[in-house]
């Protein structure tokens, strides 16, 4: 199991769609969680890509020498990036990091912020030039060992003698990951990339993608690896676990709700719409994620459970599975899901999805720099990972916890505190 985390690259808070409690985004500052991701096990950090957040790629350069183990997640973009220089880019990052890097393939999926990077072409046709993209970037890397160039002509992109006089550090390149909800999304999937990454629905619809990206792949003749992206609010206990989820929620005005969801609705992105749709599902007005989220009830009706709104902000409405909560996506696009709860409630969770075949996990939580600690101190142990801690195991000259009493270090197997077998000295220095 591969724990990864989240660089806040488009700014972190205490409350969603609020400034009070908020935090000024800084490189001090997403230096400061790549530090803490990178010392307590992470395996990487997935830092996000659009026009709301800072280049992932001048971003993920800047963390190179301020961090030691951590992998970086970072997204190729088709129809922004060539795949030629793309390729360039992913071998001197590479190379320079001592093969720390992973690529993210996004396609896009909001047709305004494509039409403002001059992208104008429709859902079908970016995934035919994402699927071209990618296969001329990998076989530019992957020739790239050898010396050798690449001609490809295609239906949207065509090079001629590509060639890479650097090849990266892993072969043939980095791993590819790559999310999407729709059929021709899933035929990428099993066609190129070696991960195949969802957003955080129920397990049951999980298990659907899976199996369907698995089955177009074996006829491929091809494996591909999953991850699920989700949010995680974990506590002592489940009821400090679910009152923050609703502290998470609890300064959200509902215009702010309802703009941001005739956004994302506009929106053509099957992954945006199934997330959306998990709103309209968690107030029973839908039975399937197949809803069309522009029938949503109007502002003032009261929910079927009696929330708040038709929007919908009670623990009630928004769990529309097991410790599975749907809250930040009232306005946050892309992942809209935390898993909430105890950490043995949240490590079940996650144990449930590992079973589905998934074994890559892609956390965040508000704020990421106290909820990296939080998440890895309480769930980790509980979890089939292989943390190698700067904390206390990278570190044999220092402590692993406050030492007790001046004189003994902190017990691994109960934090109550033994009373001593022999009589104790304490010095008065």
């Amino acid at each position: 199991m591969q724990i990864f985390w989240f660089i806040p690259t488009h700014g972190d808070a205490r409350y969603l769609g609020t400034s009070e409690g908020a935090r000024q985004l800084s490189h001090d500052y997403v230096k400061q969680v790549a530090q803490a991701a990178d010392s307590l096990g992470y395996e990487g950090v997935l830092i996000p890509t659009g026009r709301s957040c800072e280049d992932p790629w001048v971003v993920a350069s800047s963390l190179l020498p301020v961090t030691q183990r951590l992998k970086f997640l970072v997204a190729v973009r088709p129809g922004l990036h060539q795949p030629s220089l793309a390729a360039r880019m992913a071998a001197s990052f590479d190379r320079l990091s001592g093969g720390r890097l992973l690529i993210n393939l996004v396609t896009g999926g909001d047709q305004a912020e494509l039409e403002g990077d001059g992208v104008f072409l429709d859902h079908a046709t970016r995934y035919e030039q994402s699927a071209e993209f990618i296969r001329i970037w990998r076989e530019i890397l992957a020739r790239s060992h050898e010396g050798r160039s690449l001609d490809f002509e295609g239906r949207h992109l065509q090079v001629k003698g590509a060639k890479l006089l650097f090849p990266p550090l892993q072969k043939p390149y980095p791993p590819v990951y790559f999310g999407g909800s729709s059929p021709a999304a899933h035929e990428l999937a099993a066609e190129q990339v070696d991960a195949y990454l969802t957003w955080g629905e129920p397990p049951a619809e999980v298990a659907k993608k899976i199996a369907d990206v698995r089955a177009k792949a074996e006829r491929h003749g091809r494996q591909v690896k999953f991850g699920i992206r989700l949010h995680v609010i974990v506590r002592e206990t489940d009821e400090e676990a679910w009152a923050d989820a609703e502290r998470l929620i609890s300064r959200l005005k509902d215009e702010t709700v309802i703009q941001a969801q005739a956004a994302f609705a506009r929106m053509d992105s099957e992954g945006q719409r199934r997330m959306a749709a998990l709103h309209a599902r968690a107030r029973n007005k839908a039975p399937t994620l197949g809803t069309d989220v522009s029938s949503l009830p109007p502002e003032g009706a009261q929910s079927p459970r009696g929330g708040p709104s038709a929007i919908g902000r009670s623990r009630a409405d928004l769990e529309i599975s097991p410790n599975l909560w749907a809250g930040v996506g009232l306005v946050r696009g892309g992942a809209g899901t935390a898993l909430v709860g105890s950490a043995q409630t949240v490590a079940e969770r996650i144990q449930e999805y590992a079973e589905l075949g998934i074994d890559t996990f892609v956390l965040s939580g508000y704020p990421h720099l106290e909820e990296a600690y939080r998440f890895a101190e309480l769930v980790f142990p509980l979890l089939p990972v292989n943390v190698q801690q700067k904390l206390g195991g990278g570190n044999p000259g220092g402590p692993f916890g406050e030492t007790v009493a001046n004189l003994y270090s902190p017990s691994a197997v109960t934090p109550s505190v033994a009373a001593p077998r022999d009589p104790v000295r304490v010095s008065q220095s």
